[in-house]
């Protein structure tokens, strides 16, 4: 038996994952987790064995560092043709089967088949962009496809990790001898690291894919492929983006079928990040799951993103009204502050609508009648729900001057706001103000959605979290502090779940459909329909109600059912064809007509 073997046997008697603890009415319980296969798994740890499961586990660490150290100097050289000379991080052969194996356990993203398509097809003239934002999954869809390659597919495959001393002109060098000893596909990895790739991308299609090569390039910026895609390689690229991952695609990649667990974590991949960059950081959990770790998210994967891209492309001329930040060395302060003020004003709006609004009256009903006795209580009915929110509005209004104390203007803003559209991280929904009394007063307004929910979700508590630290909170009876602040979580979370729902309705509408049928919120002098689905050809339209809840009652569809709203609805936007609240519990049918549907099934339903 080799040495190898000795340690894989070892290795494979040791238990997988990670300690991790939570906190349920002050008893901490211990779990290890991690994933098996692609499948994710919790196990708990009795006490008394919480010490050893963590020995193990670090036992089991070192092991496959020290396995990893010895297959190193064990792996045949990376290049097979001793001919070759390459300037470049360059795999093939063995060194590359071994390096793409892997990825075989894991779910493959949905785009899979559309880059699939493009290497086995006739396309000529053109190259493949696989683009997004870090921890979405396109270095793993690389060494998926190389995995499954057959053996004539791979012999003349070659796979380039760039790096940022690599330059277009030794890569050119590169590929003139990969081509001429006869590799057809090239997978180049993080080619945005290259300073003049977006200026010269067009190389790639023009001259060699012209030849007969097939290019996958993939990189972290986004925005600089978005730049080469309307300049250089415009009419010249398949594009392949990875940033966005929709419910549907998240529970099946994940295994996670649960709607709450999609708005705190969604928007990167927690299966397999341990084949990206930052181990220490995300070996435990989501790149969501506290503010630090978010705000590293941001800062790494987002800020570094457009300030690169911004930097590379011509010169430096993209950075328009942005220079002047750049040059202060602030351009990656005033995105993170654009990012933060989007999810603080969204937040606050959900703040201050929950509490102008009956929600707290009708939570005072409930606890004053609730069946269990801790649970049952009066104090909403003596509180000034008045003078909280002003206590609110008041500690809001100095945060938001501290945001705005850095000198962003109107036009930086939307400058940063264009660029981070251009990542396909916000999508612009417009809202339709109707007036049936006073038309005078019809208006569009607009606000953003973040695709990364878990991102929005977790800066949400943060500021949630702050409030807590207030004097003036904090000084509240605990009861009330508590049932407020789990108000206000249930209601950002209520409001999450609208916007993942008109996010994935519009992006659905415009795949199927070409925008030809369109979504978005409609609001009333009093009330609003969440979401309300147009079709200018049929003349049809459908309504529909959302509510992160399992139970049904009539004041959910009271909206659905207003004679003066459907009337305003149906002048407008023609025949209603549909009455539906999506909520979380089961699908079921109302005898005037509205129907109650599953969210988490309308969403799987959408693609």
């Amino acid at each position: 038996m080799t040495e190898i073997e000795k340690l894989e046997n070892q290795i494979a008697e040791l238990p997988k994952g990670y300690v991790t603890h939570r906190t349920v009415n002050k008893k901490v319980y211990y779990y290890r987790q991690g994933t098996n296969n692609g499948e994710q798994f919790s196990i708990r740890i009795p006490d008394e064995e919480v010490d050893f499961v963590s020995k193990q586990i670090e036992l089991r660490k070192q092991l496959e560092k020290q396995l990893k150290t010895i297959a190193v100097k064990t792996t045949p050289k990376k290049i097979a043709n001793p001919s070759l000379n390459l300037s470049t991080s360059c795999s093939t052969g063995q060194a590359l089967r071994n390096f793409a194996e892997p990825s075989r356990k894991f779910q493959k993203r949905d785009c899979y088949e559309t880059v699939k398509k493009y290497v086995y097809g006739e396309t000529e003239d053109k190259v493949c962009v696989v683009y997004g934002l870090r921890r979405t999954g396109k270095t793993t869809l690389l060494k998926q496809l190389i995995s499954e390659f057959d053996e004539e597919h791979f012999s003349k495959t070659a796979y380039i990790k760039c790096r940022t001393k690599d330059t277009i002109a030794n890569l050119n060098k590169d590929i003139i001898q990969l081509r001429d000893t006869g590799y057809k596909y090239l997978f180049i990895d993080e080619v945005t690291l290259i300073n003049d790739f977006i200026d010269s991308s067009s190389l790639f299609s023009d001259v060699y894919a012209a030849q007969g090569m097939k290019f996958v390039l993939s990189g972290a910026d986004s925005l600089g492929f978005h730049f080469a895609i309307n300049d250089e390689l415009y009419d010249r690229a398949v594009m392949v983006h990875t940033t966005y991952i929709p419910f549907k695609e998240h529970s099946r990649l994940l295994g996670i079928n649960d709607i709450d667990e999609y708005i705190r974590y969604g928007g990167t991949l927690k299966a397999g990040e341990i084949d990206f960059d930052s181990k220490e950081l995300n070996a435990k959990d989501a790149s969501f799951r506290d503010d630090e770790s978010t705000r590293y998210y941001i800062d790494t994967a987002i800020c570094s993103n457009i300030q690169h891209s911004l930097e590379c492309f011509k010169d430096g001329r993209y950075f328009r009204q942005l220079k002047s930040l750049y040059e202060a060395d602030e351009l990656t302060n005033a995105i993170n502050r654009i990012i933060e003020d989007l999810n603080h004003n969204f937040t606050v709006k959900v703040i201050t609508r929950l509490f102008k609004s009956r929600d707290f009256g009708s939570a005072a009903q409930e606890l004053r009648s609730a069946k269990n006795d801790e649970k049952r209580t009066t104090i909403l009915d003596e509180i000034d729900t008045t003078q909280i929110l002003e206590t609110l509005k008041q500690i809001l209004s100095i945060k938001e001057k501290e945001e705005q104390s850095i000198g962003i203007t109107p036009v930086h803003i939307e400058e940063i706001k264009e660029y981070l559209k251009s990542l396909d991280l916000v999508e612009k929904v417009n809202i339709e103000q109707r007036y049936a009394d006073n038309p005078a007063l019809n208006s569009t307004e607009y606000y953003y959605i973040f695709t990364q929910p878990g991102m929005r979700y977790c800066q949400a508590q943060a500021l949630i979290f702050s409030l807590l630290k207030d004097p003036q909170i904090d000084g509240l009876d605990i009861k009330l502090k508590n049932l407020i602040t789990t108000k206000i979580s249930e209601d950002v979370i209520g409001h999450m779940l609208e916007d993942i729902v008109m996010l994935e309705t519009r992006k659905s509408l415009s795949k199927k459909w070409n925008n030809k049928k369109e979504a978005f919120k409609l609001q009333f002098s009093d009330g609003e329909f969440d979401m309300i689905i147009t079709d200018s050809e049929s003349g049809t339209c459908q309504i529909f109600e959302v509510k992160h809840s399992k139970e049904r009652f009539e004041k959910q569809y009271q909206h659905l059912i207003n004679k003066e709203k459907l009337e305003l609805t149906e002048k407008i936007y023609g025949t209603i064809h549909s009455k539906t609240v999506l909520y979380k519990g089961e699908s079921y049918m109302e005898e005037n007509g509205v129907e109650y549907k599953n969210v988490e099934e309308y969403l799987k339903e959408l693609y």
